[in-house]
């Protein structure tokens, strides 16, 4: 567990949070599995083919990794009948979490030194990162005379460096995101696939809480606007983020104080997982940033809809008032007196 500041954080080590969650260190690989043989007809044995990975990462690499089976996963695609030539028959995901041999030996004993040591540990960690994918990926495997081909790439939601460079590309000809120099920059992160409960006030509701999201993402830096709901329209996104189930889940937005307070949360959220004291059950959560101005367009939104409201009633007064007018123009004084008389 580190008490290290965030920009000095390798992506080996795990972060505390408030609510007895911490964020677990990973290397998340997607791998897409294609028939090198047009004939193939049948199933991929899915436990074969983890077999063949859990071998590999054994056997294959400098230093031997262990990972266990429930960090494999793999789904068949489609009906193999109607599939085309070129098309793939199952794609999947594994989850690298033995990475303490990255770690150096020697601890460094004051500030400069440990942020150094960091990004050593850093540059190594993404050079094994890199040599692993470019290992596996074009990998053949043999399965019962059938032969298949890995392809096997870093996805995007665990690529910080590819993210960087996409907001850089963004902002580099448009006039968006948090400014106060004239610079145009991201200050919004958006986590979605995590456990609702671990948000949620305990004995209360099991629903996510506003003020417990807070409290868990502040160590991550100064937040300026949250958001956090239920997730029931994970649509694509559940492929990527694997086995969850639409409404147990929920996703978080969080807009912060200063860019660089984005910059250190993005960068140790990206390549980690969530995980909750006493639970063995590590949430693989998805996170990206955020470049459609979540909160601007959610106060515009809000705006037109108080804006249609008071419209729309203004129409329903303006319509009712003639009829009204009319009415009480038809009661001459001596009606309303009799009226009055009489009740």
């Amino acid at each position: 567990m580190s008490n290290r500041p965030l920009d000095s954080l390798p992506p080996t080590e795990s972060l505390e949070l408030e609510n007895g969650l911490t964020l677990v260190p990973r290397v998340k690989l997607s791998f897409t599995v294609y028939p090198t043989s047009p004939s193939v007809t049948k199933p991929v044995d899915e436990w074969k083919v983890k077999l063949t990975l859990i071998d590999f990462f054994q056997t294959s690499l400098s230093v031997p990794v262990t990972v266990p089976e429930e960090d494999l996963e793999i789904q068949p695609l489609g009906d193999l009948k109607k599939r085309k030539r070129e098309d793939p028959v199952a794609q999947g995901s594994l989850f690298i979490r033995d990475l303490g041999f990255l770690n150096r030996s020697t601890r460094k004993n004051n500030a400069e030194e440990e942020e150094e040591d960091a990004k050593v540990l850093e540059e190594k960690f993404l050079d094994w990162r890199k040599h692993t994918v470019e290992k596996m990926d074009g990998m053949e495997l043999n399965l019962e005379g059938f032969k298949y081909k890995l392809n096997v790439v870093v996805p995007a939601s665990d690529d910080f460096e590819a993210m960087r460079k996409a907001w850089e590309e963004f902002y580099a000809f448009g006039n968006r995101g948090h400014s106060r120099s004239g610079k145009q920059e991201p200050d919004t992160i958006v986590v979605r696939g995590v456990p609702s409960r671990w948000f949620a006030e305990p004995l209360v509701s099991s629903k996510p809480s506003m003020l417990v999201t807070h409290s868990i993402f502040s160590r991550l830096g100064n937040i300026r606007n949250l958001n956090v709901a239920e997730d029931n329209d994970l649509g694509k996104e559940a492929e990527e983020i694997g086995n969850i189930v639409s409404g147990l889940n929920c996703k978080i937005v969080v807009q912060f104080e200063k860019y660089k307070d984005f910059y250190n949360a993005l960068r140790v959220l990206c390549g980690r997982s969530l995980q909750k004291q006493g639970s063995r059950l590590k949430a693989n959560y998805v996170v990206t940033w955020e470049k459609d101005s979540f909160f601007q367009n959610s106060r515009t939104h809000i705006q037109e809809r108080t804006n249609k409201m008071q419209e729309m009633a203004a129409r329903n007064y303006r319509s009712e008032a003639p009829r009204h007018q009319q009415r009480i123009s038809r009661l001459s004084p001596d009606d309303a007196r009799r009226k009055r008389f009489k009740d």
